[in-house]
């Protein structure tokens, strides 16, 4: 199944929806994060709302994440596809949208975003995108339908740090969009930001 980002629910309604409460944050290193996510990212992300009820998780994501943000051995734009495929198969509109608009304010290409959900009918993907893509989709799949075929190929066009990287980058996605979508967390209007053509 894939899903294109939904628009956003006004705040009432995606805490409504939501498995955790997303209050507004109340300790001293709650207010800080919302002040500086409201600062870079116009918003306070509702997953990071919903892990201030678990500082100790909050933080070890948070440090995960930047540990994540220096990889380099895999092409970002190749990245961005990879995590997008991931999240759409999962249904993740929450990851679709934080992702736009994350690859948006890197200066990423994003004009093929839109074309994710619908990849195997598109005509703007290259053979080595469309390799990537159909990876991140097996790699999601439960259970894991990757062939050894699609693996090699890879391993050729991206070398093997990079087939590395592509395949950590989709199981990070996993654990993100899956943490998300268990929580009830739906788009939040990031991607509005960016002018997110819609179907």
């Amino acid at each position: 199944m894939t899903v294109i980002p939904a628009p956003p629910k006004p705040l009432d309604a995606r805490r409504a929806q939501a498995r955790v409460p997303l209050d507004d944050p109340s300790t001293l290193f709650g207010r800080f994060m919302a002040w500086y996510c409201t600062r870079t990212f116009g918003d306070v992300p509702d997953n990071g709302l919903a892990l201030l009820h678990h500082t100790p998780i909050l933080k070890a994501v948070l440090g995960f994440e930047r540990r994540v943000d220096k990889w380099d051995e895999l092409d970002p734009d190749l990245k961005v596809l990879a995590q997008a495929a991931s999240a759409a198969v999962i249904g993740c509109s929450w990851c679709l949208d934080f992702g736009y608009y994350a690859a948006h304010s890197k200066g990423l290409r994003v004009d093929k975003l839109r074309e994710v959900p619908r990849w195997r009918e598109s005509e703007v993907f290259t053979p080595v995108e469309r390799r990537v893509l159909e990876y991140a989709e097996a790699m999601t799949a439960t259970p894991p339908t990757v062939t050894d075929e699609l693996a090699d190929a890879l391993r050729a066009d991206l070398g093997v740090p990079g087939f590395l990287e592509l395949s950590m980058m989709v199981a990070v996605e996993n654990e993100r969009s899956r943490l998300n979508s268990a929580l009830g967390l739906t788009s939040q209007g990031f991607s509005d930001q960016c002018e997110l053509p819609r179907p």
